[in-house]
């Protein structure tokens, strides 16, 4: 869906097409989930926060700023949700990421199969990094957004975001080879 078909379904949804609202929904559910999990987030707690996301997102709709970044204005509500959630409750380390959508993207089942566990093994470490390189990291490599999209869900400068990825990614190796993990070529 291009920016200009977001746009037409955003108008279409406020103007009481509300059922066209489960769209927006359907392209966003996973990636939040994977977002408020990797922030700390177990998985109930997450989808209870995906929920509260949805709910804003909706009820805040006809505040958003066509033209802008539809995916980055998701995003900085899941954040915002989760941060609010783990201010008034300890955080919960991050295990293991479930859920996540699969995409096919042409692979073989034994790569699929390694792809699933280099994941697995770079979530459960991501607990150990500081939760700005954690946020930074699950922002531009899980849901792929571009370094303008990170500056406006964190409000970080180009520089800190730069500084985050490659502190975070540096860290994150370190704690892998310290673990006796491979560090994955493909990530870093």
């Amino acid at each position: 869906m291009d920016s200009q078909q977001e746009a037409d379904l955003i108008r279409r949804i406020i103007d009481h097409d509300k059922q066209l609202f489960s769209a927006l929904v359907d392209r966003y559910k996973h990636k939040v989930y994977g977002v408020i999990r990797g922030m700390g987030a177990d998985h109930q707690d997450a989808q209870d926060l995906a929920q509260e996301t949805f709910i804003r997102m909706y009820r805040f709709l006809p505040r958003y700023q066509e033209g802008s970044s539809l995916s980055a204005w998701v995003y900085t509500i899941a954040v915002n949700v989760t941060k609010d959630f783990l201010r008034k409750r300890r955080p919960i380390p991050v295990d293991v990421v479930e859920g996540m959508e699969e995409t096919d993207k042409g692979i073989t089942p034994e790569q699929s199969v390694l792809e699933k566990e280099m994941k697995r093994d770079i979530y459960r470490h991501l607990k150990c990094l500081p939760e700005n390189y954690r946020l930074v990291l699950l922002l531009k490599y899980t849901n792929e957004l571009s370094y303008e999209e990170i500056i406006k869900i964190t409000g970080f400068s180009m520089g800190q975001v730069r500084n985050a990825l490659h502190r975070g990614k540096r860290r994150l190796k370190k704690e892998l080879e310290n673990k006796g993990e491979l560090a994955y070529e493909i990530f870093f």
